[in-house]
């Protein structure tokens, strides 16, 4: 565990007969604390949190925030990214083993040396990624800002994108850019099974195929739309269409379903044929039992050393004056 904190505060039982709804607020009025949540969280950790919204919001509300305590609802990079904003205030997460497959695929040593063998390059990089990767970035994206942030640097800019192959591929066929790309994916969204969806499309002939563009190349192609998190929610919410098949993690569709409930949502399968639905089991691992246990004894905190913040501020930084720029 980071900064050898102990890991038994997780795991502390919570009475039964305490109210997590009524407790939760309680300790957050008192401690001045702001929760913030991600879509892929459980319904009941998005009704209970102060904002819920995709990486980019939840860096922009971070920084913002006049409270003393963030608690991010989400996983460890997040956490990272709100710390790395605001490096005077305690940041904490409900489950420090809450990680992110999709940063695990690009190490930060790796990364680094991959990027020194391309000293010529603007290094553009997912949010989706460690505190280090982030200080050897010369702008971060999130799946809502990434074409346009990309389309923001001359056409013949020569780019490093990493670590998402997949959101690469998109924005290259996209864009006509050659971006180099790094290796990486994300659990989910590599999963989705274009059989099982086909199959689903079958069933629901009138139903929309809404994808992230984090998914395989396949699914984007049989797709009705792509778009980030944030796009796909809009989309449904501004759309005539009745039915979804909704392939990005399933934890949107409650937003969804609370905007819009005369429609119909349908999570695409992964190939895995014992879910009907495909889940981050990293998301999760936060549930309202740990963020009561978290905000009680303000643990676990996120920590980011003095030197990789100040280079990572910066790439971050920057993604939030190109976003306001361009009125993202």
């Amino acid at each position: 565990m980071e900064n050898n904190q102990p890991i038994g505060y997780m795991n502390v039982p919570v009475p039964k007969s305490i109210d997590l709804v009524q407790e939760i607020d309680r300790l957050r009025k008192e401690k001045n604390a702001v929760i913030l949540a991600h879509y892929y969280q459980t319904g009941d950790i998005q009704d209970i949190a102060d904002f819920v919204g995709d990486s980019l919001a939840l860096a922009q509300w971070a920084a913002k925030t006049t409270a003393d305590i963030i608690v991010l609802c989400g996983v460890h990079f997040m956490g990272e990214t709100a710390k790395i904003l605001c490096p005077d205030k305690k940041v904490l997460v409900p489950d420090l083993n809450a990680g992110c497959s999709l940063a695990d695929s690009c190490p930060a040593v790796d990364f680094t040396e991959f990027v020194s063998k391309h000293p010529d390059y603007t290094v553009i990089s997912y949010v989706n990624t460690t505190a280090a990767v982030k200080a050897v970035t010369d702008v971060v994206v999130t799946s809502t800002n990434t074409r346009q942030i990309v389309e923001s640097f001359p056409a013949d800019t020569k780019i490093i994108f990493g670590p998402d192959r997949n959101l690469g591929n998109y924005i290259n066929s996209i864009t006509g850019r050659n971006m180099i790309l790094w290796n990486g994916a994300c659990h989910v969204h590599e999963q989705f099974s274009l059989e099982k969806i086909l199959e689903l499309k079958a069933q629901y002939p009138d139903a929309e195929i809404i994808t992230h563009p984090e998914c395989k190349q396949p699914i984007i192609e049989v797709s009705d739309f792509v778009g980030s998190t944030v796009a796909l929610l809009k989309h449904t919410i501004q759309s005539d269409i009745k039915q979804f098949i909704v392939a990005t993690e399933s934890g949107v569709i409650y937003e969804m379903q609370k905007q819009s409930p005369d429609k119909q949502f349908i999570p695409a399968p992964p190939n895995d044929s014992t879910c009907a639905c495909n889940e981050c089991v990293f998301m999760r691992l936060n549930t309202m039992e740990k963020l009561y246990n978290c905000l009680k004894f303000e643990m676990p905190e996120i920590y980011v050393d003095e030197e990789v913040q100040k280079r990572a501020v910066k790439s971050i930084q920057r993604m939030l004056e190109i976003s306001a720029q361009l009125g993202l």
